[in-house]
């Protein structure tokens, strides 16, 4: 356990540190409030050295955290910071541009939080567990291929190309759209996904003397309905905060950017139900190419419509206590303009 001068020493070196990136010296510390003298303040250092939570740099006497000080900091010494009237008018100002969907808000978001902190951002949108299938289509582009529709309740809209098999007929199609509606619009979107794969096989029996070719498009097109789609933002600022420039490297992380399911279990392994913003720095992300970095991720609840999540991947000498305080007045601001959305599309505007 340290004292309470090792604590402040620590506090005030992350802080500086974080801010303009240089090491801290001794001397500076007494400048800025560490009431001790300089040899003591160096001793301090030295102690804080030897427990792992400070580094010596080679060009000078100064300090810099280590990624064991950081941890230390983050779980005892972190304050969020407040933030600025203007950046909360900022935020609310992007949030007011108009929406057509949910997944417009979502990806917004990311767009956004990416905008405010330099970083890279992730959002993932609430859980789809509610969600009902209210509208399906298809419409027919030429002989060979359609494009299929389908519409939620929460005002998702997937559409997908397909190229038929060569002996579905447009009378075919009429069949099919037929049973979709009478079988499945209007169920949750979970009893969807499992009549296909359970009751719809059989009632495609009773119209198609092969049906397979069906169910692989009607698999392909729900799929992407149940895939937990992370939108991205500021995937380019990687190279603004990454410590490496090893070209291979960088290219993984680009990889790792346009993974989805990838991503998706990467924030999912991120916090508890019971911690709503976690922060994983290092190799706690579970990622070996972020182990120079770290992730903060928070969860957000939308009453009546399940639980997302927003998270932003930065430098492992980020300074916490601004991103933290940014995040919260982001959270908020977004589940209200969600919470609005959906109280739209229920009609209780």
């Amino acid at each position: 356990m340290l004292t309470s001068r090792q604590e402040n020493i620590l506090r005030l070196i992350i802080q500086t540190f974080t801010t303009t990136g240089q090491p801290v010296g001794s001397k500076f510390l007494m400048e800025h409030g560490i009431q001790a003298s300089s040899a003591t303040i160096r001793n301090e250092m030295s102690a804080l050295e030897q427990l792992g939570l400070l580094n010596k740099t080679h060009s000078s006497s100064g300090r810099v955290p280590s990624l064991v000080g950081l941890r230390y900091y983050v779980d005892h010494l972190l304050v969020p910071s407040a933030v600025t009237n203007e950046q909360v008018t900022t935020i609310q100002q992007a949030f007011l541009q108009p929406f057509k969907e949910i997944d417009d808000i979502i990806e917004a978001s990311a767009s956004i939080l990416s905008s405010l902190t330099r970083y890279t951002a992730f959002s993932l949108g609430p859980e789809l567990s509610e969600r009902r299938l209210t509208g399906f289509r298809i419409v027919p582009l030429n002989a060979r291929q359609i494009v299929a529709v389908i519409v939620t309740d929460h005002g998702n809209v997937e559409s997908q190309i397909f190229n038929l098999p060569n002996q579905l007929s447009a009378e075919d199609l009429e069949k099919m759209v037929r049973i979709i509606n009478e079988r499945l619009v209007n169920q949750p979107l979970l009893s969807v996904y499992h009549k296909l794969r359970t009751e719809i096989p059989l009632v495609l029996q009773k119209y198609f003397q092969t049906p397979q070719g069906i169910l692989n498009l009607f698999e392909q097109l729900f799929a992407t309905t149940f895939d937990e789609r992370v939108f991205v933002g500021g995937k380019m600022n990687l190279l603004d905060f990454q410590m490496t420039h090893d070209v291979n490297h960088f290219r993984q992380l680009i990889t790792l950017m346009d993974n989805g399911a990838a991503l998706s279990q990467l924030l999912e392994r991120q916090g508890s139900d019971q911690k709503p913003t976690a922060i994983a720095i290092g190799e706690e992300i579970g990622n070996s190419s972020l182990n120079d970095l770290a992730l903060i991720t928070s969860n957000y609840e939308i009453n009546g419509h399940g639980q997302g999540r927003i998270a932003i991947l930065g430098p492992a000498n980020m300074p916490y206590e601004k991103v933290l305080g940014l995040l919260d007045v982001f959270k908020n601001e977004m589940e209200n303009r969600l919470s609005a959305y959906y109280r739209l599309l229920d009609g209780k505007n």
